[in-house]
């Protein structure tokens, strides 16, 4: 026993001195004794031996480089942790790579990093940063491959989204990763710890992206299955807003997604769903429809409120009176809210007795409060159409006696058509004039050209219809008519010098006097020598046509010759019958009379 613990004490003398770090390696090995080491080695049993070298492999690490070890906690200072591994000798770690644990205490089990077995002071150098850091990828890659929830610690904001701390690495949170719902505060979740799942790894930039959103998105849809296969339609459910858009409101049924379209919100008339909604409200809501596979749901917010139409009191009647809001103007009228929900519309032929239409903008504006006389009443079609000319007395009831045939007014041009102008006469009283009674004299293509718009004229009643709510005028009336005097002056049979203006289609025309233009045909523009008259030439013509109603003169130059060969020929045939009587001639001294009297006539015709 004696040798063997001398044997013993040589081994571990020899194991002390390998151990220590500030023995030189060189010096160790030229000073040791081989001889007394080596027959101490021999004096010991095997068994011994094998005894001592598991002992060893027990208690001491194989401190190798870049190999992440657990260690225990030994002492602390201010500044530093003493962390055991089981080495030949301990290590010193800052206590700033231990901020995310200010807990730390002795005994803690930490997970280090054997950064270098020695350096050059002997010192064994850890590293708990590197460690976690290693530890960290393995178990961030192990929850991406096994698709695990990891916890998380919110560090702050970026662009885009959020900085997550998971297992030590700085993972990225997209913001469209954070809920299923839109975020507008991102700052409520700094700070806080969050479970997520990692989506995914970028092995050459060691990015990690994770995603909570994704979390939620499992379980609605496990709650999504249930819920769709209970909907029904007319099921009342409860919901939140999600979002808001111009054409209706998006309602979270709790993983389920259904629309309220505008104009379900509410039974009133409405511009925007934020006038009845707000973003994440609570409500109650109906089922109104959904397609085959429950993806799209119409739901509906007014029909949970009874029709306004049904409450609708017994003091509404046709005939009576109501007050409202106008809502909404259209060209053809404008629809008045006399209750909430309940709209009657006001047609533009209502606003005014006038039977000149006009915009309903001239009559009112949106926002307006009204009053008008309800005209029609179909509570079962929920139909309801008002006047607000029925407030004022109907023009037409004394309109006899204010515009008899024959009277002469005036009136204001409010409108132009091809065949007239309209003239207001009053409010409610439009009167037609022809374009024939215009005026006497000018030929008129469009109004106009005699008349412009707000002009005002005077005008004589033509015809009256009380029934048909029709009044005829005429301006020209209003004047005396000169084709009167014309009749004489210009009538048929008169001569006048005129010159021909313009050669026309058929013939040519010639200026009288202002009023009057005359037309020549072809076959009376014949001068007595056979020649034709041209243009700018001044002849003597005869009126052979004078019509006033018409105002319409024909004219003729070959008439005031032909007509003196006609006197001659009448002269001849008296002065050759007086003769007949006096010598009594025969038949053929008759003849031979009139023969030499017609080549007398026909020779001068050709001179």
């Amino acid at each position: 026993m004696a040798e063997e613990q001398k044997a013993a004490e040589v081994v571990e003398e020899t194991k002390a001195q390998e151990t220590s770090p500030k023995q030189d390696p060189k010096e160790f090995l030229d000073n040791f004794d081989w001889d007394k080491y080596e027959e101490g080695i021999e004096k010991v049993d095997d068994s011994k031996l094998n005894e001592f070298e598991k002992l060893v492999e027990e208690n001491f690490v194989d401190t190798a480089d870049e190999e992440v070890v657990e260690g225990t906690v030994v002492h602390m200072t201010d500044r530093e942790a003493i962390i055991d591994i089981n080495a030949k000798s301990e290590g010193v770690i800052s206590l700033n790579e231990f901020r995310y644990n200010p807990d730390l205490k002795v005994g803690d089990k930490v997970e280090v990093l054997i950064d270098i077995r020695e350096d050059k002071t002997g010192q064994l150098v850890l590293s708990h940063r590197k460690a976690r850091t290693i530890m960290a990828w393995d178990r961030v890659n192990a929850a991406h491959d096994k698709e695990e929830i990891v916890q998380g610690f919110v560090k702050c904001r970026t662009k885009g989204g959020m900085i997550v701390d998971v297992f030590g690495i700085e993972a990225f949170l997209p913001g469209s990763q954070i809920d299923v719902k839109p975020i507008r505060d991102y700052d409520q979740y700094v700070g806080k710890t969050m479970e997520f799942k990692v989506v995914k790894i970028n092995h050459e930039f060691k990015n990690v992206v994770v995603s909570h959103k994704a979390l939620i998105e499992a379980d609605i849809e496990e709650q999504k299955k249930e819920i769709i296969g209970q909907l029904e339609k007319g099921q009342v459910l409860e919901g939140v807003v999600k979002n808001i858009t111009s054409y209706g409101v998006f309602i979270d049924l709790g993983g389920v997604d259904g629309l309220v379209h505008i104009t379900d919100l509410s039974w009133s008339r409405i511009n925007h769903p934020n006038e009845v909604v707000e973003l994440d409200q609570k409500l109650n809501v109906v089922i109104l429809d959904f397609d085959d596979n429950k993806s799209r749901i119409q739901l509906g917010l007014k029909q949970l409120e009874k029709h306004p139409w049904d409450a609708l009191g017994d003091n509404i009647q046709v005939g009576e009176k109501v007050k409202g809001k106008v809502v909404v103007i259209a060209d053809y009228g404008a629809f008045i809210e006399v209750a909430e929900g309940v709209e009657g519309l006001i047609h533009v032929s209502e606003m005014s007795w006038s039977t000149h239409l006009r915009s309903a903008q001239d009559f009112v504006k949106v926002g307006d409060e009204v009053e008008a006389v309800v005209l029609t009443l179909d509570r079962e079609e929920r139909k309801m159409s008002l006047g607000i000319k029925q407030l004022t007395p109907d023009p037409w009831t004394d309109i006899t006696s204010k515009y008899p045939v024959g009277s002469r007014h005036k009136g204001i041009v409010r409108n132009f058509t091809n065949f007239g102008v309209f003239v207001e006469m009053e409010e409610g009283i439009d009167g037609l004039i022809y374009i024939s009674d215009l005026s006497w004299t000018k030929k008129i293509k469009h109004p106009s050209e005699f008349v412009n718009v707000g002009d005002e004229l005077e005008v004589e009643v033509l015809e009256l219809d009380v029934d048909g709510r029709k009044l005829s005028l005429g301006h020209k009336q209003t004047t005396e008519n000169p084709w009167d005097k014309y009749a004489a002056e210009f009538g048929e049979g008169s001569v006048h010098k005129a010159t021909v203006t313009d050669i026309v289609d058929k013939g040519a025309t010639i200026v009288l006097n202002d009023d009057i233009t005359a037309f020549v045909p072809s076959r009376h523009m014949e001068k007595e020598d056979g020649s034709k008259i041209k243009k700018g030439e001044e002849v003597e013509f005869k009126v052979i046509e004078f019509n006033k109603d018409f105002k319409r003169v024909v004219a003729s130059h070959t008439a005031i010759f032909r007509e003196q060969e006609e006197t001659n020929i009448k002269a001849a045939k008296r002065k050759a019958a007086a003769s007949a009587e006096e010598n009594a001639p025969t038949l053929g001294d008759a003849n031979s009379a009139l023969q030499a009297l017609k080549d007398k006539m026909e020779a001068d015709a050709k001179k």
